[in-house]
């Protein structure tokens, strides 16, 4: 590699502009020869997150091979996979092909495992030109390589889940650590809070209500847009009432939580599409909390929407990382027959 010191954060991989971080860049250095605290990874599948995914299949009228061609576009102009519009990208599966001596991330080569960190600022190259892809999903079977800094997150595969599932839980496990933290956060003040999740039916979305129920709560509500998600999610009994409501219109949103049992001390929202920001807000309890875990959120409309609102609310950004997320997750996949059957039918649909 160049005579360089390597960054903990992966600034030695940043091409353009100097000075970024690799989330922020434009390009980065996919090579597959790695500094000694990198860890490289041969990869299996990539998991593309739902709003970039939707944005990527509405830009181009659901053709998958058009997506396909996105896609790989993207990965050999960036060094990484980053929707250009959605600013978002995923996380993928893979196993270890090569250690640096100095790198402290705890696994050994051979060892099969999911990146924790967004494919953002993840060093991507794709080899086989997503062969095995049909664009149609957001999981991509693909061949490649990937590298991780020594400040990367990065987990073992389960032996006991496939990798398919493994990899649609980890993608989403930041969602049900955070919101189990913020419910623990009432009840250890004597509140026991009522938690609205506006996508309930999705990944992030049942293992939020899972979580929410976990860590305390009163009462959960499922809020979904169409009867066929309400009759998937009352069957795997997550939430105390599932609700219909279009999170895009906040009047409807409103009403649909409080005829299930609100307003919510705690909304989490789970969707993949903008626009929901105001309906959060509205429906949220005054000295709430509201937490944005999706891509598509536009942090401005949140925040002047419940400027505009007098709404006196806490405002959360989901960030994807809470320590023991992984393992938190997958504790509710297991421990929750409804939340297994949700991500499992979801897989079997794409």
């Amino acid at each position: 590699m160049p005579d360089t010191t390597a960054s903990p954060v992966g600034l030695h991989r940043v091409l353009e502009p100097l000075g970024v971080l690799p989330q922020a860049a434009q390009r980065l250095d996919s090579r597959a020869e790695i500094w000694p605290d990198e860890v490289r990874i041969s990869v299996e599948r990539l998991n593309l997150d739902a709003a970039s995914y939707r944005q990527l299949a509405e830009a181009h009228d659901g053709d998958g091979e058009a997506v396909k061609q996105s896609v790989l576009r993207i990965v050999a102009e960036r060094g990484k996979m980053q929707n250009p519009v959605t600013g978002s990208g995923g996380m993928l599966v893979g196993t270890v092909d090569e250690v640096g001596p100095e790198s402290p991330l705890g696994v050994a080569k051979g060892d099969r495992v999911a990146t924790l960190v967004s494919l953002t600022l993840t060093p991507l190259q794709i080899t086989d030109g997503l062969a095995d892809w049909d664009g149609r999903s957001e999981q991509v079977p693909a061949k490649g390589h990937a590298i991780l800094f020594a400040r990367s997150i990065v987990a073992k595969l389960p032996d006991d889940l496939v990798p398919e599932l493994s990899l649609a839980v980890m993608d989403v496990c930041g969602a049900p650590a955070l919101t189990a933290r913020v419910v623990r956060s009432y009840v250890d003040k004597g509140i026991k809070p009522v938690v609205s999740v506006i996508g309930g039916a999705g990944k992030s979305g049942s293992l939020s209500l899972a979580a929410a129920r976990d860590a305390g709560a009163a009462r959960t509500i499922g809020i979904v847009p169409f009867q066929a998600e309400a009759g998937k999610l009352e069957k795997a009994g997550l939430a105390d009432a599932v609700a219909l409501a279009d999170a895009r219109d906040p009047v409807a949103l409103l009403k649909a939580v409080e005829q299930a049992g609100g307003p919510a001390d705690v909304t989490v929202v789970c969707v993949d599409v903008p626009g929901c920001e105001h309906g959060a807000v509205l429906s949220t309890k005054a000295g709430g909390t509201v937490i944005f875990f999706s891509m598509a959120t536009s942090f401005s409309a949140a925040a002047l929407g419940a400027e505009g609102l007098a709404a006196d609310v806490t405002m959360l950004v989901g960030n994807g990382y809470v320590p023991g997320h992984a393992e938190y997750a997958l504790t509710l996949l297991r421990d929750e027959p409804g939340v297994r059957e949700l991500f499992e039918g979801r897989l079997a649909e794409d």
